[in-house]
């Protein structure tokens, strides 16, 4: 009878160590219910940790992974990033943080040829190329490369990001301006569409958010500095009459 007793103890014992160390379900008499429920959130918080780290590690890999990763290790500011040409936890996470920031859609991680470019541009334009003013707010536009950036007293003060100028025909003209209109909501009368944050540095052309998908590359506006809308928004914050627009470069096919 002694060893009777001491093996179901043992029994006992064994599976309570099994059921409190998540390892499943098992069948259990009513008494011991209780120790179910208690061990449940334990199960549930090692399910999640797995979900949460295979969803980071299954981006694709692009067709430019190594290039992109190349760039975004370049500009920095973006996370973790090895240039090997392979997809990884830490590589995905800075690429849709790249892309999110620059409203490249889908941001999933595919490191395809918007991506690339975006990346490309913004790691090759020169702040430098600007010639900024040594004393207060120079707004400063990089044809060539389509991006845009502000300078304050002579150092970098917003770092470069993209923009889309006049295509064809309807060029985004290079030189030195002033900003001499600002409204937050301006109405276009020739194209019938509003322009938000709009400010104006020359004839009927200005800073102002987008109305469609920056990055159609097929696209361009007829005339005006185009931004996103955290950027038009920015520049609208900072921006008063009077100040500087410094536009260099050429727009590539115009």
């Amino acid at each position: 009878m002694a060893v009777k007793r001491v093996t179901a103890r043992l029994a006992t014992a064994v599976l309570a160590a099994v059921v409190g160390g998540g390892f499943g379900a098992a069948v259990m008499s009513p008494a011991s219910a209780g120790a179910a429920v208690r061990t449940a959130p334990v199960t549930a918080t090692v399910a999640t940790t797995v979900v949460t780290k295979a969803a980071a590690a299954s981006c694709a890999t692009g067709k430019y992974q190594k290039q992109v990763e190349y760039w975004l290790k370049r500009i920095g500011g973006y996370g973790a990033v090895t240039v090997d040409g392979k997809q990884s936890a830490t590589d995905c996470a800075a690429i849709v943080k790249f892309q999110k920031r620059f409203g490249i859609s889908p941001a999933k991680g595919l490191a395809g040829p918007t991506t690339w470019d975006v990346a490309k541009r913004l790691g090759m334009t020169s702040t430098a190329a600007c010639k900024a003013k040594k004393k207060g707010i120079t707004f400063c536009v990089d044809l060539t490369h389509q991006t845009t950036w502000v300078m304050k007293n002579g150092k970098v003060y917003l770092k470069p990001t993209v923009t889309r100028t006049g295509m064809n025909n309807y060029e985004t003209p290079a030189g030195t301006f002033t900003i001499n209109k600002r409204t937050k909501k301006e109405w276009s009368d020739p194209y019938e569409v509003w322009l938000p944050y709009w400010q104006r540095f020359i004839g009927g052309r200005g800073f102002h958010q987008t109305t469609t998908y920056i990055h159609d590359k097929w696209r361009g506006s007829h005339g005006c500095v185009n931004l996103l809308e955290q950027d038009a928004k920015k520049y609208y914050s900072i921006g008063k009459i009077g100040m500087t627009v410094k536009v260099v470069g050429r727009r590539p096919g115009t």
